[in-house]
């Protein structure tokens, strides 16, 4: 603390990444369109989506699918490869959770995109039955198995776009700069892994940043302030 001329205290300003933090909260939070787009999409996740997930998955786990060819599956590795799989996955995640937090524009329309390719990959599912390649290997979740297996059933069923993946093509999405590149690269890796682990066929990890994308562009669209 300082003292101005007239012997009056100055208190220190407060650090400046602070500083932007809440004035790009308080000038989000004073428009309403972004406040009610924020609480709507948030409603939608805790209290439409979460609700019905387990009892959709766990349909999905009871129903009969189809094991595909996979020439490409073929020509890689095999190996449990879960603990660099989650270190990569909840790392993307942690950083853009930090990242997004300070730009409250980008959390909206992660919200919005995470909620939709959520919707869309679960219309895809019900359209698309699999089973799962010859010789996988478990790959327990601890995150999605407290959400989605509410039931005796473990999911390994849900194969057809994979979720792994759009997830990470997804984080590539919501940040921005060089950021971007370098989680692009943690996409590539994850989608390489889940491959490694015979947890998916490589149709649905070429398929799911496809998704990823069609989902964060209509995000866009939907969480777009006037």
């Amino acid at each position: 603390m300082t003292l101005l001329p007239s012997g009056s205290p100055v208190l220190p300003s407060p650090p400046a990444f602070r500083r932007s933090f809440a004035d790009a909260w308080r000038l989000a939070l004073a428009n309403p369109a972004y406040r009610w787009r924020l609480l709507l999409v948030l409603f939608l996740i805790f209290g439409v989506l979460i609700p019905v997930v387990p009892g959709f998955y766990q349909w999905v786990q009871q129903r009969p699918g189809h094991r595909l060819p996979d020439p490409l599956l073929a020509l890689l590795p095999h190996a449990d490869v879960s603990m660099p799989l989650f270190g990569l996955m909840y790392g993307a995640s942690v950083f853009t959770i930090a990242f997004v937090l300070r730009r409250p524009a980008l959390l909206l329309r992660g919200f919005w995109a995470y909620l939709l390719l959520q919707a869309i990959r679960m219309a895809v599912l019900a359209l698309v039955p699999l089973e799962l390649p010859a010789a996988a290997l478990p790959l327990p979740d601890p995150f999605t198995e407290m959400v989605l297996s509410t039931q005796a059933l473990p999911i390994t069923k849900d194969l057809f776009f994979s979720g792994h993946t759009a997830t990470t093509a997804l984080l590539a999405l919501a940040v921005r700069g060089r950021w971007r590149w370098l989680l692009a690269a943690v996409c590539l890796a994850v989608g390489a892994l889940v491959l490694v682990q015979r947890v998916h066929y490589s149709y649905d990890v070429l398929a799911a940043p496809l998704f990823a994308g069609a989902a964060y562009w209509l995000a866009g669209r939907v969480s777009r302030l006037p």
